[in-house]
């Protein structure tokens, strides 16, 4: 009799660390789920605020096309800031969020010749192009950049980051050169 009840007091011994396991393992992903859907609800709301891109870029104010994607982790990790940015200069500035997954604008992946995201394309006030950034930006670098396309200014030049580029373009990019671009690589191509 007793080691029956020895088995019965190991089982419900091992439950409970299986149920407080279990319980710290839901406590942890709830906590990334939490971070990951704000992030995504952010980079939504700023994709809900965009104008079409030919309406941004024929309305007199500096534009700011984001090519992103919500499974995007350097994405999401830019949309604070971006929505930071955003709210400070939202009627001097126009940004618009171009999801890569979406068809619709796969002729402005091409024409921008998008082969990573977050892809940054800056144009002036009179929708001509300035530059384009490629990788995550932090605050205090959006908000340069926004300032600079305000007062019609050069773009800063930081220095290269990971997955960083140098946003000075004249020597090395001109937007009359993209149409001829073909993309060996798009942005959904990650190996």
């Amino acid at each position: 009799m007793m080691d029956a009840n020895n088995t019965d007091s190991d089982l419900s011994f091992l439950q409970k660390y299986f149920l407080v396991f279990i319980s710290i393992f839901l406590v942890i992903s709830l906590f990334f789920f939490r971070n990951g859907f704000k992030a995504n609800a952010m980079l939504d709301v700023l994709a809900k605020n965009s104008l079409l891109p030919e309406t941004a870029l024929s309305n007199g104010k500096p534009t700011v096309f984001e090519f992103y994607a919500d499974w995007c982790e350097a994405c999401k990790e830019m949309a604070p800031d971006m929505v930071e940015v955003e709210k400070q200069t939202s009627t001097k500035v126009d940004v618009v969020l171009l999801n890569v997954d979406n068809s619709r604008w796969t002729d402005l992946i091409d024409k921008y010749d998008v082969n990573g995201i977050p892809k940054l394309i800056f144009f002036d006030n009179k929708g001509e192009f300035k530059g384009f950034s490629l990788g995550v930006r932090k605050y205090s670098e959006l908000n340069a950049i926004f300032l600079a396309l305000i007062n019609n200014s050069e773009l800063p030049s930081f220095s290269k980051l990971s997955n960083s580029s140098d946003l000075n373009l004249e020597t090395n990019f001109k937007e009359s050169n993209l149409n001829n671009v073909v993309l060996s690589e798009g942005p959904r191509n990650h190996s």
